[in-house]
């Protein structure tokens, strides 16, 4: 099959498209043929790329960690899907990704897809989807009416968080830059902040605080959170906790039941999804690169889908 392929070479990490062996179904896996898959600029850097779960050396290794396509096979055991259906999720951080025409993935990782769902659009959802979910039901455990102050709002993540959190009944406040006002806007947050003039303490205390940025931004929104609120991160560990203030720092784990909350909400117009592009496997290497700037998520488009497909999004050829 085709992939796209890391290698650490004398310059650093290295792309290339290449052949590779068809990928084992382990018990409880599933084969997809993927149509199309996601990944993460800055993956080549974390561990699991390189090293198993035993820290063996895996290279060379596939990237990209979300899926959308078909299932093409069984592996002994897996129970909950079948041959032919259309699918959607996250792989494991320490097996072969996503940008190759096959990938083995746990049956548990994947949630059925709807016929009407694109495919482009599914594979741009899963990690994304999951971390603003996870961040705000699972530990912040968001009420109506509560203040909640959602960093990055117009980035994947971050968008996807101001959309579940305006669904809840929450008063949101989204951050960006000057240029991104309109689309906080269009998520329907209640409230922008200028990261680039505006002061975060002008805000007052919220309940609770989503961060995806870091550093300065993450200390000086900690002192926000009123007692009994939530500190939440993916950006790395706070450094500073007032009293009475829940902390959590995570990473974000797979989960079939909401994937398929998502995939509902998806299906029904409650979460738009921003997709700047759309690039086949074979140019896939190019969204790695890190002086390329496009505004929007990045799709690999892996399994066309047949004349006469149209997409709502640009797409990059040749």
């Amino acid at each position: 099959m085709k992939a796209i392929v890391a290698q650490k070479g004398a310059e650093g990490v290295e792309l290339s498209l290449m052949d590779m062996p068809y990928p084992h179904a382990a018990e409880n896996d599933v084969i997809v043929r993927v149509h199309a898959a996601g990944f993460t600029p800055g993956e080549l850097d974390w561990p699991g790329t390189w090293a198993d779960r035993s820290g063996r050396d895996r290279a060379p290794s596939i990237p990209g960690h979300e899926v959308s396509g078909v299932v093409a096979e069984l592996g002994y055991g897996t129970t909950g899907l079948t041959v032919g259906q259309r699918v959607f999720g996250i792989t494991d951080w320490a097996r072969n990704g996503t940008l190759a025409e096959y990938v083995a993935v746990e049956a548990r990782n994947l949630a059925p897809l709807a016929a009407d769902v694109d495919h482009a659009v599914a594979a741009a959802l899963p990690i994304s989807g999951l971390t603003a979910w996870q961040a705000l039901f699972v530990h912040a455990q968001i009420t109506a009416g509560q203040r909640v102050l959602i960093h990055g709002a117009a980035g994947a993540v971050g968008s996807v968080a101001v959309q579940l959190a305006h669904e809840a009944g929450a008063y949101v406040i989204g951050s960006g830059r000057t240029g991104q006002r309109e689309q906080i806007a269009g998520l329907k947050a209640d409230e922008f902040v200028d990261l680039g003039c505006d002061a975060i303490e002008d805000i007052g205390a919220v309940d609770v605080v989503f961060d995806v940025v870091g550093g300065e931004i993450l200390d000086r929104s900690a002192q926000l959170v009123r007692a009994g609120g939530t500190l939440i991160t993916i950006a790395e560990p706070p450094r500073i906790i007032p009293q009475g203030v829940r902390a959590v720092f995570f990473v974000v784990e797979p989960d079939r039941a909401q994937l398929s909350f998502l995939e509902k909400r998806l299906r029904d117009g409650r979460i738009r999804q921003d997709i700047g592009c759309i690039l086949p496997l074979e140019n896939a290497m190019r969204a790695f690169d890190p002086d390329r700037k496009t505004p929007g998520k990045t799709v690999i488009e892996v399994l066309a889908a047949g004349p006469g497909r149209t997409s709502p999004h640009q797409s990059e050829r040749g």
